[in-house]
C-alpha cells in the first residue's frame, strides 16, 4: 500500500469508528507503520470525525517527527507495543463506553478482561490484559505494555479506554470493534446466568486459529 491510501484508509477507518460512536470528541488515537518503517499517527488534541490525511503525524523509521502536526500525547502507548510485538503494524487507542463500563466493575479479571461469550474475540485479541489506571498521557502506560514483554496484543486501560495492536490498520481497527462488542455483551448479561464457552471450546479454538493464550 502507498503512503498515500495509507493516510486515507486511516482516516476512512477512524471516522466510522467515529460516526459509530465508539470514541468521541477528540478522543482516541491511531498509528501505523509505514513502508519504510516509519509511522503516520494522528495529531493531538484531533476528532476521528475530522482526520486530515495531509496533516497526520509523520515519524521516520528512526523515531524522529518529520512533518505534519504534532502527535497524540499517547506515543509511549504506542511505542511500547511497536517495540516489543515484532508483528504489530498499527496500534488503535479509543474510549469505548461498554469496555470502560466493563473495566470499573469491581471483579474485572486482571488478566483475562473480556469473558469468552463468543470465539471473534478469542480469535482476534486473545486474551487482554486489564491495566490500572494512568492519568492520560503518562509514560507510565508504556511501561505497563512494556511490562507485558510483547505477549498480548490488546490492554484495557482501566477507567479509560481499550488499546489494541494489529498486523495491519484494518486488522487492528477490526479487533478493537470485537473488544467493545464483547465488553457490551458482558454488560448486557450483567447479573444473568449465561451459557459462556467451556474450556475445551475454548482450546479448540486456541489450537485451530493459532491463538497466543498462555502468555
Amino acid at each position: 500500500m502507498t503512503e498515500a491510501a495509507l493516510r486515507e484508509l486511516i482516516c476512512l477507518l477512524a471516522k466510522s469508528m467515529f460516526n459509530r460512536g465508539l470514541t468521541g470528541g477528540s478522543t482516541g488515537n491511531i498509528s501505523a507503520r509505514t513502508e519504510d518503517g516509519g509511522l503516520l499517527v494522528s495529531p493531538t488534541g484531533t476528532s476521528f470525525g475530522r482526520l486530515d490525511p495531509a496533516r497526520l503525524s509523520r515519524f521516520d523509521a528512526s523515531g524522529r517527527l518529520i512533518e505534519g502536526d504534532p502527535p497524540t500525547k499517547e506515543m509511549p502507548l504506542h511505542a511500547a507495543f511497536y517495540d516489543t510485538r515484532s508483528t504489530a503494524g498499527a496500534v488503535v487507542h479509543l474510549h469505548s463506553c461498554h469496555a470502560v463500563a466493563l473495566s470499573l466493575m469491581p471483579d474485572a479479571d486482571a488478566d483475562d478482561f473480556l469473558p469468552p461469550l463468543t470465539p471473534y474475540a478469542i480469535m482476534k485479541l486473545g486474551k487482554v490484559a486489564l491495566l490500572p489506571f494512568f492519568r492520560p498521557g503518562d509514560p507510565a502506560m508504556g511501561q505497563a505494555v512494556r511490562g507485558l514483554a510483547g505477549k498480548r496484543s490488546a490492554v484495557m486501560l482501566a477507567n479509560h479506554g481499550p488499546v489494541v495492536a494489529g498486523k495491519d490498520v484494518e486488522a487492528a481497527c477490526n479487533a478493537i470493534e470485537e473488544l467493545e462488542d464483547t465488553a457490551r455483551l458482558a454488560m448486557m448479561m450483567r447479573g444473568i446466568e449465561s451459557r459462556q464457552l467451556t474450556p475445551a471450546q475454548i482450546g479448540d479454538l486456541v489450537t485451530h486459529f493459532d491463538v497466543e493464550w498462555d502468555a
